[in-house]
């Protein structure tokens, strides 16, 4: 999985009421969600936002409630990945099971400005900030979360698997 965006930089403890607020949860249509994602932290960030586009974050990514709608507002929103100090364990769960891929790494966090532009290689967990050459190195994923996150999440890589061992 290789990705390369510009960088939407946030600070720590952005909770799941941040990226998509309680007001939008009566809808489950990614399109939908995408146009409200982290609206009240960044009124521009759906009009800036790009498809391949890298959000990087502090500590606390996805803390607050478990709703999977916010990875699912992320990924329909266009970013390619996110980039964290650290991610609530609920959060991260739930951007692996809807094929949005996270990277736990401190250092690239620490380097990575908003507007730089980074590329990943997560099969690798390798980060390069193009803007000023840094490059940095994330625990990349297990192969068999490599494959959920390839076929697009939990529930595609499920059908795939069950209509295989039906034949079809």
């Amino acid at each position: 999985m290789q990705f390369r965006g510009t960088v939407f930089r946030y600070g720590r403890d952005i909770d799941t009421d941040v990226i998509i607020p309680a007001r939008y949860l009566n809808t489950s249509d990614p399109a939908e969600l995408a146009k409200h994602c982290l609206e009240d932290l960044d009124k521009t960030f759906v009009s800036r936002v790009k498809p391949g586009d890298i959000i990087v974050a502090d500590e606390n990514f996805g803390c607050g409630s478990s709703r999977e709608h916010a990875p699912v507002a992320i990924k329909a929103a266009g970013v390619s990945c996110v980039i964290a100090k650290s991610f609530a364990r609920i959060f991260y769960r739930n951007s692996i099971n809807m094929g949005l891929p996270i990277l736990e790494c401190p250092e690239a966090v620490d380097a990575i400005s908003d507007g730089d532009v980074v590329s990943v290689d997560a099969d690798t967990g390798t980060i390069t900030d193009e803007t000023t050459g840094a490059v940095f190195h994330a625990q990349p994923f297990p192969p068999f979360i490599q494959e959920i996150i390839n076929e697009g999440g939990l529930v595609a890589r499920t059908k795939r698997v069950l209509a295989e061992k039906r034949g079809e």
